[in-house]
């Protein structure tokens, strides 16, 4: 049998229940799988990887040796997510993201947050992602968080829980579409018998969100790009062919009189949209990094008179501080006087005495996280680091005592992945838990809509609960029941 010798760990297994058994909405895939075998979904495997390759879907990855493209390992065991499960998540990311778009317009408005002691001036503009610049900057329609992904993991007991918010430029939601194209072509039979809601539908949900940011009929919108060299350059093209709009680079753009203008063959044409895949202080060199090279001068005062939407609107990284993000639970109950749907990680604000003294007290047991890391990096998982490693992030904690969180660490919920890289047309390879975690993709137009399905992250090293691709993770096709 393909997975008798299929052995769990300490986590929750999406697939497998404590007794062995499959979960109910894993029964069509697991009869499946046993019937094809081994051999069968290991050459399905190989077949799936070179249609990724073939499609360009890759990577850049940046090292000591320079920069790699490479394909995004996936593995084609999908997650299976029930019905009334991704409704109880829908209505939870859908309050999270309300809440989080009436701060951010609170935050660089009034502040009523602040004055009414919920959070402190201090933790705000501490943040490397608060621009004071853009007080009373109103974004149009007073949405901040047009695209926003929220990373979301299970404890022990199968509770979900959010581990952190994106909203400044979130990516991957290329691969939730292209591994979901793979998967029809790999397995046509599930397709056919199981009722998996579609995700085709989100580049035109995209482009709806974006066009209700303006005024006009017919606006011209138009994707910014950092570049070719940019690691998500492959996505920000995808998706603008997607959409069917223009991708652009700074030098293709001109703002004149407070317009943004885009370079064409038959003259400047006005832009009323951008979708901006370019990061907040290199946006405009004239108001942020005066060093950057992928702005455009100007921007930012066109954007302040209502001229140009951006989005996601400027400034929106204060809500991707982890600092705040403890917070965001507080968010909840103050502007929509609601109870948070999902809890939040449990989480330490080292800036605290209190909670400073249990995490120095307790590393050994802790995840420390730079409060605006990403990536994975600038991280510590205390169980699984040496005592030299824990020392180093006591001082820097110490040192600066607001750049840091902690949480106690999670055995992320496991799921049945193909592991040791099996060669075409044999039946090496094995199928092992391997942790994962879960980003959903939320867009806010006219209203908020949630993508019925995300990007699954897996950690494919053995006992690694560290899923980011620049860490070595791959993904999975996440598919989402109908009723």
């Amino acid at each position: 049998m393909l997975m008798e010798k299929y052995r769990t760990v300490k986590a929750f297994d999406e697939m497998i229940t404590k007794e062995g058994g499959l979960r109910p909405q894993y029964e069509t895939l697991g009869n499946r799988l046993e019937h094809m075998g081994l051999g069968e979904l290991v050459r399905r495997k190989s077949k799936a990887e070179k249609a990724l390759f073939s499609s360009g879907i890759t990577f850049t990855l940046y090292g000591e040796q320079g920069s790699e493209d490479r394909i995004l390992p996936f593995d084609i065991i999908p997650r299976i997510i029930r019905a009334d499960e991704w409704a109880a998540l829908e209505a939870g990311l859908v309050q999270r993201t309300l809440a989080l778009n009436a701060f951010l317009n609170d935050v660089y408005g009034k502040q009523h947050i602040i004055r009414d002691g919920v959070i402190s001036r201090e933790v705000i503009e501490s943040s490397p992602g608060y621009l004071p610049q853009c007080a009373d900057a109103r974004p149009a329609k007073g949405i901040y968080t047009h695209i926003s992904g929220t990373d979301l993991v299970r404890g022990e007991d199968g509770t979900y829980m959010v581990l952190e918010d994106n909203l400044r430029c979130p990516s991957g939601v290329s691969y939730v579409l292209e591994n979901r194209e793979v998967m029809k072509q790999i397995f046509p039979e599930l397709f056919s018998n199981l009722r998996i809601r579609p995700v085709s539908n989100y580049p035109f949900r995209l482009r709806q969100a974006l066009a209700y940011l303006s005024d006009k009929a017919n606006p011209t919108i138009a994707l910014l790009t950092p570049g070719i060299y940019n690691s998500a350059y492959f996505e920000h093209s995808f998706l603008a062919q997607q959409m069917g709009i223009p991708l652009v680079e700074n030098k293709d753009l001109v703002v004149e009189s407070d317009k943004v203008y885009m370079k064409t063959i038959r003259g400047l044409k006005q832009v009323d949209v951008i979708y901006r895949r370019t990061d907040d202080t290199f946006i405009d060199p004239t108001v942020f990094r005066k060093d950057s090279l992928l702005g455009i001068p100007g921007i930012f005062r066109a954007y302040r008179k209502g001229n140009v939407a951006l989005a996601n609107a400027l400034g929106t990284g204060v809500a991707d501080d982890k600092v705040v993000y403890a917070y965001v639970p507080d968010m909840i109950r103050y502007y929509l006087k609601e109870e948070p749907l999902i809890a939040n990680v449990p989480t330490y604000l080292c800036f605290r005495e209190k909670d400073r003294q249990h995490v120095l007290k307790n590393l050994d047991t802790m995840v420390v996280k730079a409060a605006n890391g990403a990536g994975g990096y600038g991280m510590l998982i205390g169980p699984h680091a040496s005592i030299e490693e824990r020392e180093k992030f006591r001082e820097k904690i110490l040192t600066d005592p607001r750049g840091y969180i902690a949480q106690p660490m999670i055995s992320l919920s496991t799921a049945p992945t193909i592991v040791d890289n099996p060669v075409l047309n044999t039946s090496e390879g094995k199928i092992e838990p391997r942790h994962i975690d879960l980003r959903p993709y939320i867009i806010f137009g006219k209203d908020c809509y949630v993508l019925p399905s995300g990007l699954t992250r897996v950690a494919l090293k053995k006992g690694s609960l560290v899923v980011n691709s620049s860490q070595g993770g791959g993904t999975k096709d996440t598919w989402v029941l109908e009723n």
